[in-house]
């Protein structure tokens, strides 16, 4: 059985290699965080994290379209009673 018959989860499975092209400044970057050899566990960190910021927008919109969209005053004093702060009128989400 090859990799392509099988479905695994992000994070999941063998690894594979590919070719990645990224701007000079982007891999400088990563480089200074993570030495040379960090970089292939740091992009696949990196991904991970994308995905799943992927797949919750996907659930919002999914939840916006059945429900309609939040009220910011709402999400504004949830997000205040959550970090302790006090409610802004007219917050942004």
């Amino acid at each position: 059985m090859t990799d392509g018959d099988v479905d695994f989860s992000p994070g999941d499975g063998p690894t594979s290699g590919i070719s990645v092209t990224l701007t000079a400044g982007t891999l400088q970057a990563i480089r200074e965080r993570v030495g040379k050899r960090g970089v292939s566990a740091y992009l696949e960190k990196a991904a991970q994290r994308q995905i799943e910021r992927d797949n919750l927008d996907e659930l919002i919109a999914d939840f916006d379209k059945v429900h309609g969209p939040a009220d910011p005053e709402a999400v504004a004093a949830k997000r205040a009673r959550l970090t302790g702060g006090a409610t802004k009128a007219g917050a942004a989400a």
